[in-house]
């Protein structure tokens, strides 16, 4: 149910914290997320640690919910389904309640945010989840080396284009407030998928993604070409915009990719926008959007065929996408986990909206865990691609470091 006025004199960093302690003090696994252009904070949990264990290829057979899948399906980074076995949602801008029939309501009586603030924090400090993957720091180097062998393995004709990536470690601030992080970015990122999620399996994650891999309401299917990456300047970021040859056909790349999925199931009717630049957590982007009406085209199981052709895209991984992966397994030094993997609500309020795991952070113990990727082609600057990663990794970063 939807929190009435009354219930929001608490403090919104209050209720969202109490999200958070809940579930941490009764072993839950929960997902906190935003939409893009929404002020709804919307928040379920499920007390059983082991999430969903039912099948996930089919998208419209699960329980509503939310998916939490790796870049790279693994024994120790495993896909995650939290039931919404509870629901709580309000609105950020303090719109009227609706109604819903599932109530949640976090307990926040007699308790000061400051102190739950400081408990999360204590259990952040305290958790670690068991990892056997390399975590250390990517240097500067070892990131332009990958960067060259892939230029190079892309002049070979191996590769049309690879997505490496990279780790930065920075260190939790003692004033660290997930709520109060978690408010800031819906205020910044008004766009993004703004999401924070935690199970004892994935460890606790927060981040605003700029990209939807696939969405699916009534019988529209949504998709989009996401792809090259530049600094938004001045007062009108949108008319500065000057893209290179290189950061066109990057995105044209990634255009392709979803087209050539169509190819393959032999869907031609769908309608096309873009490129087009977007602004994106202050970074500016080339963005094509792909629309299918699933019933004119008789594919109601579009959304979760077009899943399984899509991940990983070229966006994050590169084309053809089995010889990138291999690039990538052989090059990359660490595990990605869940960084560019996909998250988001499933079958909640008859919508199901997927996003890229992207602009992410992984809080765990001491150091939180920054990722970022840069896409390169044969036009790629090692230097310049070093710089995008940090940018990318600032955008979740700044914000952790600074409260």
């Amino acid at each position: 149910m939807e929190a009435t006025n009354t219930q929001l004199k608490a403090s919104k960093e209050l209720v969202i914290s109490s999200f958070f302690v809940n579930a941490f003090r009764s072993n839950a696994s929960i997902a906190v997320w935003r939409k893009p252009g929404s002020s709804k904070v919307e928040s379920i949990t499920d007390k059983d640690p082991d999430g969903y264990d039912g099948p996930l290829k089919d998208l419209d057979l699960l329980p509503p919910g939310f998916m939490i899948h790796p870049f790279n399906n693994s024994q120790q980074h495993p896909p995650l389904y939290i039931k919404a076995s509870s629901y709580y949602s309000f609105h950020l801008n303090n719109e009227a309640p609706e109604e819903s029939e599932n109530t949640e309501l976090p307990e926040v009586a007699d308790v000061k945010e400051e102190e739950l603030a400081a408990e999360i924090r204590e259990f952040i400090l305290k958790s670690q989840v068991k990892s056997t993957a390399n975590t250390s720091t990517t240097t500067k180097s070892s990131f332009i080396a990958t960067v060259t062998k892939a230029i190079e393995a892309i002049n070979s004709g191996d590769l049309y284009k690879v997505v490496p990536a990279k780790i930065k470690h920075i260190e939790l601030p003692e004033d660290f407030d997930l709520a109060s992080v978690f408010l800031k970015l819906c205020e910044i990122y008004p766009k993004a998928f703004i999401n924070c999620f935690y199970s004892e399996k994935t460890g606790l994650w927060i981040g605003a993604s700029p990209e939807t891999l696939i969405k699916t309401k009534g019988d529209e299917f949504y998709t989009m070409a996401l792809a090259g990456t530049q600094k938004a300047k001045g007062e009108d970021p949108l008319k500065n915009a000057a893209w290179t040859q290189k950061e066109i056909e990057e995105q044209a790349l990634v255009s392709r990719y979803i087209v050539d999925c169509f190819k393959k199931i032999r869907l031609r009717e769908y309608s096309e926008i873009g490129p087009k630049t977007t602004v994106a957590g202050g970074l500016l982007h080339l963005k094509s959007e792909f629309l299918v009406d699933m019933k004119n085209t008789n594919f109601p199981q579009l959304g979760s065929v077009m899943l399984a052709l899509l991940h990983p895209t070229s966006a994050v991984c590169g084309m053809p996408k089995e010889k990138a992966m291999e690039f990538l397994q052989r090059h990359e030094a660490f595990d990605r986990e869940y960084f560019s993997g996909f998250i988001g609500p499933v079958n909640m309020n008859e919508e199901t909206v997927l996003f890229v795991n992207l602009r992410c952070a992984k809080l765990n113990n001491k150091k939180t865990l920054l990722f970022a990727g840069a896409g390169i082609t044969e036009d790629s600057v090692p230097e310049k691609e070093w710089e995008e990663t940090e940018m990318k990794c600032n955008i979740i970063g700044q914000f952790i470091q600074t409260q």
